[in-house]
């Protein structure tokens, strides 16, 4: 176990110092982009203005005979583009894939410093993290990079479930953790070949009726544990967990109700995988006007945080301070990047 006095000390000569705490960004949806695809590229700018985070996707849905071609696009893609305030992330091919080291290596060497996040997939456990925590700092020590490039870890094997905990406190440059259901179920045999949301035969009936007839019955979340799993362990690390992906873009209700759930459950934002997505993970992970009112009621009427007062007929105390604190904390950031969402907050 490597002592808490180490724990913050650069992994090679010369690289950036790990960074103690996370910085303070707007992270709602985190927007996939297949970089092999010129059209799409091209399409970067006016993305950039749009989105929280823009994200070269080298790993799946990247034909096998497209990733050099998708690793090369994103180099091009990132010196191309004034990001401003989004982020810059690339999901990299698996560790146990042909293409990874080449991933790494190039895209550090010639991007290091405007690249913020690398996501891992399919981690295991904690040993992933300290491989690519370790070639990270030799990396940004031969290239000059200023600053730690962070990690952030795809929850998608039984094994990495298993292993949660280990993951989130694995490195100091683990940045936070994405559900990643549709490569979860196969590892676990889960029945089912939708890519996050429900299932219809998941569900629980109604108590059966006296007279007989059609039972009620109500569709259940096949991703509640995990998640709220997920989250506690990114939560006690000091880190953010994300919902991952929704696989059918034909049905936006359904994708809106999967984002809210976790929305509500702590997670700072879901990847989008299209563009109709977008607006949806903007308004989910957005605080309700409302929220963000009533919140700030509870901040004014207790300055320091302590003792109980009523609110509209609703007693609160210093544990829906800190509640209160979360929903404008957020309302924050959002109006710091939308200032029409901040005039609408009073912000």
């Amino acid at each position: 176990m490597k002592m808490p006095r180490q724990f913050f000390k650069p992994l090679a000569i010369g690289a950036p110092a790990p960074l103690r705490e996370l910085p303070v960004r707007l992270e709602r949806m985190i927007h996939f982009v297949p970089p092999h695809l010129e059209k799409i590229r091209a399409k970067v700018p006016q993305l950039a203005a749009e989105v929280d985070v823009v994200l070269g996707n080298l790993e799946d849905a990247i034909p096998a005979d497209a990733k050099e071609a998708a690793r090369r696009g994103f180099i091009d893609m990132v010196r191309a583009t004034e990001f401003g305030r989004t982020g810059v992330w690339t999901r990299i091919n698996a560790l146990n894939s042909p293409w990874v080291l080449d991933d790494v290596t190039e895209i550090v060497a010639a991007v290091g410093n405007k690249l913020d996040v690398v996501m891992l997939p399919k981690v295991d456990g904690p040993w992933d993290i300290h491989y690519l925590d370790q070639l990270l700092a030799q990396l940004e020590a031969r290239h000059g990079v200023a600053k730690p490039i962070l990690i952030h870890a795809i929850l998608e094997t039984a094994e990495g479930v298993n292993n949660v905990e280990a993951i989130a406190t694995a490195s100091p440059r683990m940045h936070g953790m994405s559900l990643g259901p549709a490569d979860l179920a196969a590892s676990r045999a889960m029945k089912t070949t939708r890519v996050g949301g429900g299932h219809p035969d998941y569900k629980v009936l109604a108590d059966a009726l006296p007279a007989g007839g059609t039972r009620a019955a109500f569709q259940q979340d096949l991703w509640h544990y995990t998640l709220g799993k997920m989250v506690d362990a990114c939560a006690a690390a000091g880190i953010k967990p994300f919902y991952g992906p929704f696989g059918d873009f034909a049905d936006p209700a359904a994708c809106e109700a999967q984002f809210r759930n976790a929305f509500l459950m702590g997670c700072a934002g879901a990847w989008s995988l299209h563009p109709s997505q977008v607006d949806i993970a903007k308004r989910v992970y957005s605080p309700d006007p409302g929220e963000v009112a009533f919140a700030r009621k509870i901040l004014d009427a207790m300055p320091d945080g302590t003792g109980a007062v009523m609110i509209d007929g609703k007693m609160q105390d210093d544990a829906t301070w800190k509640q209160a604190k979360v929903v404008v904390d957020l309302a924050r950031l959002v109006a710091a990047k939308d200032p029409e969402m901040g005039k609408i907050y009073g912000l």
